[in-house]
């Protein structure tokens, strides 16, 4: 007895001491680094490793979506002592499982294909303004009445970040609606009705107008705004939908930090007049004038994580017009030089170089997937990298477009970050989901 538990011990031994050894080899890092999911447009071809000195067959759930080394058949003999090639042909989903002696099954990949996609790559200084959807409350103040200093709006527990949406059963669009609202309502002394939007939750509130005596008006105690403008880059355009996207971040308001909920808003030409360069802890931007207002390059119908986005009718006007070329997925994008297009001076779109020195591997949607730097000395010498204004310049890497600009390090302006494109092509709804900007000057009620 003790003899065989003797045994037994050494057997354990040797089979932990065969797994280290097996740990290391560049067979075992490659099984267990072999995808379980493989995404690919249609069209593309990729290889996979899986270096063992042994002939299986691959079976396909659905052959017509990929083809397994040149082949349609629902099983193909491969020796996995070569690379196994997948050529996606028809968009899908299939089940690729690679079998041992035809039964045994070592890995299983789901992969999927998606239509080919191409877009025109931006680059162009574009003016933002944006009109809220209803009126955003950005502040308190206390009205100077009869008997007492107070805010009727903080009493009835209005708060920062709301939205104001109706008064009395009318819709508000703009700051004029609820002065005019509050002005009749105080002179007839009757109560306002106010339906209020907070964190996608409406709610109703009452409440009565005071006079302030310093100003002689009736006033609510608080401070809204309904616009945002300012200066970004647009990203891309997809000539198919008639769709872009620009900026590569959300849009929020300069006083309560909150995404701005869209109620309309538009996209025109912009003219970049100079630079402030860019130094440690004090980020640059680029100064840039709207051009020709009445002239809408697009409509913005929303405002996300991944940036602004809408219809547009045709890509606008470059000295040399660009063509549509690939975009990348996320997985495909890697480590290594790149470069951005963006307007330094005028509106002329230019080529930069940069690094992409990270990428941090996204399976969902999610910003900052990018880490990038600036290494072009014409872009260094003028902006001293990567300025506020920029955020959406297109990142392209092997002749596809991977990414947008973000934001900047505030103590290294020759870095940055950025996200990827896929995520604001799921946002334009191109691809199948699975400048500064800053507030206008509020009005204080």
């Amino acid at each position: 007895m003790l003899q065989r538990a003797k045994k037994q011990k050494w057997i354990g031994f040797l089979l932990v001491l065969l797994l280290l050894m097996g740990s290391t080899t560049t067979t075992f890092r490659q099984f267990t680094g072999f995808p379980a999911e493989v995404r690919l447009f249609q069209g593309q071809l990729q290889k996979l490793h899986l270096i063992m000195p042994v002939s299986a067959t691959a079976s396909v759930s659905n052959p017509d979506v990929i083809q397994i080394n040149g082949s349609n058949q629902l099983q193909v003999p491969v020796d996995l002592h070569h690379p196994v090639t997948l050529l996606s042909h028809a968009t899908g989903k299939t089940l690729l499982t690679l079998k041992l002696f035809g039964t045994l099954p070592i890995k299983k990949v789901n992969v999927s294909v998606y239509p080919d996609i191409k877009v025109v790559p931006g680059g162009q200084s574009i003016g933002v303004k944006l009109k809220t959807s209803g009126v955003l409350v950005v502040g308190h103040h206390l009205v100077h009445a009869e008997n007492e200093d107070k805010s009727p709006a903080e009493k009835a527990d209005i708060r920062v970040g709301d939205y104001l949406t109706r008064i009395n059963g009318k819709a508000i669009t703009q700051v004029s609606d609820v002065v005019e609202a509050v002005a009749k309502a105080g002179k007839t002394r009757q109560p306002l009705q106010m339906t209020l939007l907070r964190d996608g939750r409406e709610k109703q509130v009452t409440l009565h107008p005071l006079f302030d005596k310093r100003e002689n008006l009736y006033r609510l105690g608080i401070y809204i705004r309904d616009s945002a403008a300012g200066v970004g880059t647009l990203t891309f355009y997809d000539p198919k939908g008639k769709v872009y996207g620009a900026l590569g971040h959300v849009i929020s308001d300069m006083d309560t930090g909150k995404p701005i909920t869209v109620g309309k808003g538009k996209i025109i030409q912009s003219n970049v007049t100079s630079i402030q360069k860019g130094e440690s802890g004090e980020p640059g931007e680029k100064r840039a004038i709207f051009l020709q207002e009445d002239q809408v390059l697009g409509n913005i119908t929303r405002n996300t994580p991944f940036g602004i986005f809408g219809k547009m009718e045709k890509v606008p006007a470059m000295e040399t017009p660009a063509q549509p070329i690939p975009v990348a997925l996320a997985e495909q994008v890697k480590e290594g030089p790149a470069k951005i297009l963006t307007v330094v001076e005028g509106q002329k779109v230019e080529a930069f170089n940069i690094q992409i020195v990270h990428v941090l591997r996204q399976k969902f949607p999610a910003t900052k997937g990018l880490i990038i730097k600036v290494t072009d000395s014409r872009l260094l010498d003028k902006t001293g990298g990567i300025v506020q204004g920029m955020s959406g310049s297109p990142i392209i890497q092997d002749g596809k477009l991977v990414g947008a600009v973000t934001h900047v390090f505030v103590n290294d302006p020759t870095s940055g970050y950025g996200t990827f494109i896929e995520w604001m092509l799921q946002d334009a709804g191109v691809f199948p989901s699975a400048g500064p900007l800053k507030g206008s000057a509020f009005f204080a009620l």
